[in-house]
């Protein structure tokens, strides 16, 4: 497999686990966007809480599990042994969720693929990852505190901050991980985000799928019993490429499930969702930082960029 930052040097510095369960506390009140659901349920009781600490691993490439029905994420046109060939990334601009602009933009991307041409992205230019594109990193940890739930990914050092029972300002500044609210309704703890910056690589998808400033995404985080998962693990196993680390797919126990939908009228015809199913592994959080280097440390070489016989300043 390629190495996808072909441009930058990937420094990984593997440590013992810290990981972290602040407090659980009951929420308080409700929150949201009416996409997100009801404003006004009950609080609930401390013990019905969910609780999601420890490290959640997802190493899938290139990372959404498409439902077996109904509007779902890309897949990739290109295969290798049966399933995405994460060489080629390669995304089905057929798909009808795509409006024709995006679909031509897609299949743009997959050509440059196709032709050996590795494009940009967030991850391969060390830029935040924005949601969805950001369930590309192998690992997660959800912080639980009584006012906010914290998500922190095991690359980049990026984190993402959930308020807890509380509205979106009615004036949002745009930011990179854009606004997030969320409520826990039972055993599901329900996040509602907008206001995602659009930035030079804005894409919510290793394909290449634009997103723009109406971008709107809910997550539904629950835990799963083996059995409830076995459904998920085996649409991921059929479309993603498994590098084989990190992650006891044997393993069963809990699982932990994001189910997310995705909501952009400029992008889709129609809002569609996905599920990341995440199961338990390795102890050791690594530390992953993308810092920009020529030098192609996996090839003994420098990477060709461009050059001008005079600064354009």
């Amino acid at each position: 497999m390629s190495m996808e930052r072909a441009l930058f040097l990937l420094v990984a510095l593997v440590g013992p686990a810290v990981t972290l369960s602040l407090g659980q506390t009951p929420a308080l009140g409700q929150t949201a966007e009416p996409a997100a659901g009801s404003a006004n349920s009950a609080t609930p009781a401390a013990a019905s809480i969910p609780d999601f600490s420890g490290i959640w691993w997802h190493p899938s490439l290139p990372g959404f599990e498409p439902l077996a029905s109904g509007p779902t994420s890309l897949t990739n046109r290109s295969r290798k042994n049966g399933v995405s060939n994460y060489d080629q990334l390669v995304g089905d601009y057929t798909n009808p969720i795509l409006q024709p602009w995006a679909s031509a933009e897609v299949k743009r991307r997959g050509e440059l693929s196709l032709a050996g041409i590795e494009y940009e992205n967030p991850a391969n230019q060390c830029w935040p990852e924005p949601l969805p594109f950001i369930y590309k990193n192998f690992a997660i940890q959800l912080l639980q505190q009584p006012n906010q739930v914290t998500i922190i990914y095991e690359q980049d050092h990026e984190f993402r901050t959930v308020r807890l029972n509380e509205q979106h300002p009615a004036k949002l500044a745009p930011s990179w991980y854009g606004d997030s609210v969320g409520r826990y309704e039972g055993d599901t703890l329900v996040v509602d985000t907008v206001g995602q910056k659009h930035g030079p690589f804005a894409m919510i998808d290793l394909f290449g799928t634009p997103y723009t400033d109406a971008l709107h995404v809910v997550e539904r985080y629950r835990l799963l019993d083996y059995e409830d998962a076995k459904e998920a693990l085996e649409r991921d196993t059929k479309e993603n490429f498994h590098p084989g680390v990190f992650m006891d797919r044997k393993n069963r126990g809990k699982y932990l499930q994001i189910y997310f939908t995705v909501e952009d009228k400029t992008v889709f015809t129609t809002p569609w969702s996905a599920t990341v199913t995440y199961g338990h592994g390795s102890d050791d959080w690594p530390e992953t930082v993308c810092a920009e280097n020529t030098h192609e440390y996996y090839n003994n070489k420098d990477s060709e960029v461009p050059t001008a016989d005079k600064p354009d300043f």
